[in-house]
């Protein structure tokens, strides 16, 4: 009798969830997915790299670049913080030729390396890739402060930096961590970071177009972006920044097919190092060595890592367990994610699944709000300046305080990079990069502080003309 209702029971109970197992990408469903991706959002350019094992499944440009060129699968364009994993690589090597010892401290190699903080001397090189240095944006505002020329530069201007933690203790994501690294590849290897890479990374695995830069100055024009305003795609220069080692590799989709199944077949790196490569600290147990270790929606396990410019942004992901990879970049800064959309979709279907639908219509909700705010700050800054005489001919005294709330604007404006550095948890960023971040919120803003000031102008001008002042 239990037997039976157990079984009852069982039988009622919705079946448990089963995975999908991968299927297997067409070329056609993958042209067609990313181009209604563009149709929908807007999206000017994107490239993608698909591979399974060491079969490429799929390369191919969509849409146009910067310059208005059309994006093929040989066009450079910016991979940003994807560059982290070819600088720990560049460093893996070293360490596997026994030119350099994870745990040995980093002055053990770069003497150059010098800080005003006295616990800098205990940094390991480990700690430098799995971002536990101790190094922060919160300690050291690296974007804000004049940006270097070289890598030399960029380990130079640390003299006078401090920690925000000691050495493997916390982990923090910052931009340094990386360029410090690739100094160091520079040093011990003796020869500059870019040929380094290019002889012993790039060569290797046949990837004849790619290459690292130092500064926005270096991007080539197929290789900068957009900002979406209204819907639409502005192209724009990249806000200056250095990224050489942390940020600066350019390459193409043919490229990066044949680093991903080098990632999938441990060329150019012993056993003993790929397992280096993907082990995480004990402060972050989902980043590793350049790669961060994750699952998607599906509890598929995934090594990935995500790269965001303000104008461009790319992503690579693996899935150990089906042999895929996957490389997508497109030409749209981080503040619109395009390249972790168009990632999210592929592995979806990849899972089995359907993509999302993509849709830029809340973007240019709000875009449409703030401008019309502009409009709305632009009209009542005239008004009020016009009508200042007769304002201050009915005011007196006390009653003139109410100039004060007309500055709160421009006051907002003043603090607007203090407060995104609140947000982010500590988070540098430059005031140039704010606009770039939220073009038409920023133009609402400095449009209201400059309408306050002029209002509160007009007016204290008038109140000094009045026989009663």
């Amino acid at each position: 009798m239990l037997t039976n209702l157990v079984a009852a029971l069982c039988l009622a109970l919705p079946p448990a969830s089963v995975p999908v197992p991968p299927r297997d990408l067409t070329p056609a469903q993958v042209d067609t997915f990313v181009e209604r991706y563009r149709e929908a959002t807007g999206l000017p350019g994107a490239a993608v790299a698909i591979t399974k094992g060491t079969r490429i499944v799929h390369t191919a440009g969509y849409g146009h670049s910067a310059a208005g060129n059309p994006v093929t699968a040989d066009t450079p364009m910016a991979v940003a913080s994807v560059s982290k994993s070819f600088t720990s690589l560049a460093v893996l090597r070293l360490a596997d030729q026994g030119r350099v010892r994870l745990d040995e401290p980093v002055r053990a190699y770069l003497p150059e390396f010098t800080m005003a903080d006295p616990r800098a001397a205990k940094i390991t090189v480990r700690q430098l890739l799995n971002q536990t240095s101790g190094m922060a944006d919160s300690a050291f505002r690296e974007k804000s402060l004049p940006q270097p020329d070289t890598l030399r530069g960029a380990v130079a201007r640390l003299r006078t930096a401090r920690l925000a933690a000691a050495p493997g203790t916390t982990f923090s994501y910052h931009n340094t961590n990386y360029q410090v690294a690739a100094r160091l590849v520079e040093v011990v290897s003796g020869e500059p970071f870019a040929r380094h890479l290019r002889r012993h990374v790039f060569a290797p695995l046949g990837m004849s177009r790619s290459t690292t830069i130092d500064t926005d100055r270096d991007l080539p024009a197929d290789a900068r972006g957009h900002l979406y305003v209204l819907g639409r795609a502005i192209a724009l220069p990249e806000p200056t920044a250095f990224g050489n080692g942390s940020g600066g590799v350019l390459s193409t989709a043919n490229d990066l097919a044949r680093w991903l199944i080098a990632q999938h077949s441990g060329t150019l790196l012993s056993a003993g190092a790929r397992r280096e490569l993907r082990t995480p600290s004990p402060q972050d147990d989902s980043y590793a060595l350049g790669w961060n270790l994750d699952k998607t929606s599906r509890g598929t396990p995934v090594v990935e890592h995500g790269g965001d410019l303000f104008t461009s942004t790319a992503y690579q992901l693996l899935m150990p367990e089906s042999g895929y990879g996957i490389a997508v970049m497109a030409n749209t800064g981080m503040a619109f994610s395009d390249a972790d959309a168009l990632m999210d979709g592929l592995v979806a279907m990849i899972e089995g699944g359907t993509p999302p639908a993509p849709s830029s219509w809340p973007a240019f909700g709000i875009d449409l709000l703030f401008v019309l705010l502009t409009l709305v700050s632009a009209g009542l800054a005239v008004r009020g300046a016009a009508r200042s005489r007769r304002w201050a001919a009915r005011r007196t005294g006390w009653q003139r305080l109410w100039l004060v709330p007309l500055l709160v604007p421009l006051g907002l404006c003043a603090a607007s990079r203090p407060i995104f550095g609140v947000l982010s948890r500590g988070g540098d960023i430059m005031w140039v990069q704010l606009v770039y971040l939220y073009p038409t919120f920023m133009l609402w803003l400095v449009t209201a502080a400059a309408a306050g000031v002029i209002v509160v102008a007009a007016r204290l001008l008038m109140i000094l003309r009045s026989p009663r002042s």
